[in-house]
């Protein structure tokens, strides 16, 4: 049967004008000459919504409200989080410092406390100095006149009780008959012969009655002696412990006035004021440490005395510092007195903000560090070492959720931390390890901190399953990819462009060059009224188009300028694209750009290769025949098809049974592929093109090759906008030209689709040369009757369809199957 064309095909043309929003240098950029000419731009561009809900945000100070800033990447989200919140921040109130003590009740407990900002330091250096002047008052107590007396006495009185004890016990000795001879630390009791000690032949030579009645008397002097000396015992203990008290209370006399002096400083810190009465106590129990260093490091400090004639007392200090604390052995005596400056503000001028850019568990929650001693690790609180999310206390923490979530323990760290608001140090495995070990437990420091996470939706929707994270983060600051294309957002576009070119010295844009990026703006937003605001894409033109022009030594940037550095940015990415073009050229992968073929159309997709995409066509094809199993799906049987394009497939079940099956069965069966595809599919964008390739091979009637198709579609044959439109086009009509353009062939879009073209010059070109043309439908019919040049047809008020039309010609095939399936089932 002859189709030939009956069909009224130009009233589906688009417009050349409708091809792209060319913009108009004498209308859109009449407020410039050049990007020299504006001013730099205030805020982020184009994102109203966000700025809004940033404002909100920090401006919220109640538990839960920290900030997810999430939007598509190159949109700006991390330059602006970063600019806003140091703006802010500028505004806020100084946190205090913050230190680590020793715990002098429970060491493994160091104690946390806060100073106003700038004195951490200065309490660290006061402690420093105080720690050196112990060193030099306590010995110089214990050498002084009053102390040596004192001493002295105790001495005196006890040697004096001991003498007396030991004339005693001589004496009760002759009494009863006995000499004493010391052995080491014994006294023996040897009996007497004419006042003289009898030697161990006489005594053998006594009678064994006298022997006996010797050592009797002997045990018995014994047990009178060993009470003697017990006494003389307890009096030396008594004179230890006098001498130890009366070493604690000089040390103590020395001390005082030092610390006294520190107490009256810090008197407005009462934790402060506590830990320094405790520092008395223990310097005075532990005075000994004092005087070993002092005796070490006392000819040092002689021998420079002698060298420098004058010190004064900063120098002292500074030699202090120099002998006491650039120890290196960890045993070091004086780190109990230490203070560790965890936290310090000193130089702050608003509230902190820190930009973690490694956030893994050590970087973000602190650590206590080890050292080797001996074949064994030893810690102090000394070695506590602060994170970002302490040095952000009392401000903002800037984090990339991407980074966070790579670390497997950061996430529930940072959420236990802000549920509790609390700080904690603690290495990673403590709570979980099996044998404990000794380590620090040190005391958590108070958390006021408002932390932005910065991600993709995809970030974002996964934490959203996690039941804390909509309590910790109630405030979502959603970065849009577009924005309006109308006179103040142009001139916000080049007000960005020239900002970029004055910060980065770079050449500036005329307006034939900023007309080219506006309409690449509005190529990236895939949408003639709206401007990309992925400024990371805009920024790169600006680079690239100036790197050329100042290679041209021009004094703008001019049209061609951008128009090339686009060209080579695509130059650089597509040889993906240049291979799959080669591939149908060669005729590897079958396309026809040419004839008609029944069952067959000209699928458009398009394909992503590291960022770039570009369309490419597609062969479909279908195949009916008897049967009740409707319509299979190739892709799907294989496992090789996505969700979406399955669903796609399935609605032309509705859509066929609505045209053909309301008054018999569906006696169909239909196999539909993609040729040559091995990769798999995703999308309904083909739904269209397919239900396009079962009409035909229904009704037996050819679709021209001449034309590719895209186009969703719904059970009621409407077609709905898909996305690419752009690269689809150009995908195919880079193959016509490649192959040879012929003057007929074109593509057919949605009709919703014709405000998202922003189609390159070539295809516009080509168009207004009348060799490649743009059709937009809004139903399968008209799709239909530009793929056939034959009437889809419309039901009669019998409910007939007209006569040789594609939908009476599959009517008449669907009721020869019918027939077919009901005379077998009779066999």
């Amino acid at each position: 049967m002859d189709y030939a064309d009956k069909i009224n095909i130009d009233k589906y043309k688009v417009p050349t004008e409708r091809l792209k929003k060319i913009c108009m240098t004498d209308d859109e950029l009449n407020f410039c000459g050049s990007s020299k000419e504006v001013n730099f731009p205030k805020g982020v561009i184009g994102q109203d919504r966000a700025v809004k809900a940033m404002e909100f945000g920090l401006s919220m100070n109640a538990a839960g409200y920290n900030i997810f800033i999430l939007g598509h990447q190159g949109t700006g989200k991390s330059t602006y989080a970063q600019s806003v919140v140091n703006n802010e921040a500028a505004k806020g109130k100084i946190p205090g410092d913050w230190c680590y003590i020793n715990n002098f009740n429970e060491w493994d407990k160091p104690l946390a406390i806060t100073l106003p900002a700038g004195q951490g330091k200065i309490f660290q250096k006061d402690m420093e100095k105080l720690i050196a002047n112990l060193a030099v008052y306590i010995p110089k107590a214990f050498e002084g006149s009053n102390f040596q007396q004192q001493k002295e006495t105790i001495v005196q009185k006890v040697s004096e009780k001991m003498a007396s004890i030991l004339r005693d016990i001589e004496k009760m000795a002759i009494t009863a008959g006995f000499g004493i001879q010391q052995a080491g630390t014994k006294i023996l009791l040897i009996p007497l012969k004419d006042n003289r000690l009898i030697t161990p032949d006489e005594y053998n030579q006594l009678p064994v009655d006298t022997k006996e009645k010797i050592e009797i008397n002997r045990n018995k002097l014994a047990k009178e002696i060993d009470d003697r000396i017990r006494e003389g015992q307890v009096l030396q203990r008594i004179s230890e412990e006098q001498t130890t008290e009366l070493e604690k209370q000089t040390a103590h006399a020395a001390a005082e006035p030092l610390i006294n002096q520190l107490k009256e400083k810090y008197k407005e810190i009462p934790a402060i004021v506590d830990y320094l009465d405790k520092v008395l106590k223990d310097a005075a129990e532990n005075h000994s440490i004092f005087s070993s260093v002092h005796h070490m490091v006392n000819d040092e400090v002689a021998t420079e005395a002698q060298e420098e004639t004058e010190t004064t007392d900063e120098d002292e200090d500074m030699l202090f510092d120099g002998r006491f604390f650039e120890s290196k052995d960890i045993k070091d005596p004086f780190v109990r007195y230490k203070v560790n400056l965890f936290v310090n503000n000193e130089k702050a001028t608003g509230a902190p903000v820190i930009i973690e850019s490694n956030p893994y568990y050590y970087n973000l929650f602190g650590k206590i560090e080890y050292k080797s001693l001996m074949m064994t690790t030893m810690t102090d609180f000394t070695m506590i070492k602060a994170g970002a999310l302490q040095r952000a206390n009392g401000g903002y923490l800037i984090l990339q959720a991407k980074d966070l979530l790579m670390d497997p323990y950061a996430w529930d760290a940072l959420k236990k931390a802000l549920k509790y608001k609390q700080a904690v140090v603690e290495n990673i495995g403590e709570q979980t390890r099996f044998v404990p070990t000794v380590t620090l437990k040190p005391q958590p420091i108070p958390l006021d901190v408002k932390v932005i996470l910065v991600g993709s939706y995809m970030y974002y929707y996964l934490l959203s399953s996690d039941e804390d994270f909509k309590k910790l983060f109630k405030v979502n600051v959603d970065f849009d990819v577009e924005m309006d294309r109308n006179q103040e957002n142009i001139r916000q576009y080049v007000s960005f462009i020239g900002s970029v070119c004055e910060k980065q010295h770079l050449k500036h844009f005329n307006n034939r060059a900023l007309a080219r990026v506006v309409e690449m703006g509005s190529r990236l937003a895939e949408n003639q009224n709206k401007l990309s605001t992925r400024f990371n894409v805009v920024s790169e033109i600006v680079y690239e188009s100036s790197a050329l022009a100042e290679a041209d030594n021009s004094e703008f940037v001019d049209a061609y300028h951008v128009d090339k550095a686009i060209k080579n940015k695509k130059y650089r990415s597509n040889m993906l694209e240049e291979k799959m073009q080669e591939q149908i050229l060669n005729k590897k992968v079958l396309i026809d750009t040419e004839g008609a073929v029944v069952g067959q159309v000209n699928g458009l997709s398009v394909m992503d290769a590291s960022g770039y995409a570009f369309g490419i066509p597609s062969r479909i094809t279908a195949r009916t025949y008897t049967g009740r199993q409707g319509i299979i799906n190739i892709e799907r049987e294989t496992q090789m098809s996505g969700n979406i394009h399955s669903k796609g497939v399935l609605t032309l079940n509705g859509y066929l049974g609505g045209k053909f099956a309301q008054e018999k069965q569906f006696g169909l069966t239909a196999q539909v592929t993609f040729e040559q595809l091995y990769g798999g599919v995703e999308g309904d964008s083909a739904s269209s093109a397919e239900l396009y390739a079962i009409l035909s091979s229904l009704s037996n009637v050819p679709i021209k090759q001449n034309l590719a198709v895209t186009g969703s579609v719904n059970q009621m044959g409407e077609i709905q906008p898909i996305g690419g439109v752009n690269e689809k086009i150009e995908g195919f009509f880079d193959i016509c030209s490649i192959k040879g353009l012929t003057g007929n062939q074109g593509v057919i879009i949605p009709e919703s689709n014709v405000d998202n073209l922003m189609l390159k010059d070539e295809v516009v070109e080509a168009v207004v040369k009348d060799v490649f043309h743009i059709y937009a439908v809004k139903t399968i019919e008209e799709g239909l009757e530009l793929l056939t040049g034959v009437e889809a047809g419309e039901k009669g008020v019998y409910g007939d369809y007209p006569m040789d039309s594609i939908f009476y010609l599959a009517d008449q095939k669907l009721s020869e199957y019918n027939r077919i399936l009901a005379n077998n089932a009779d066999k």
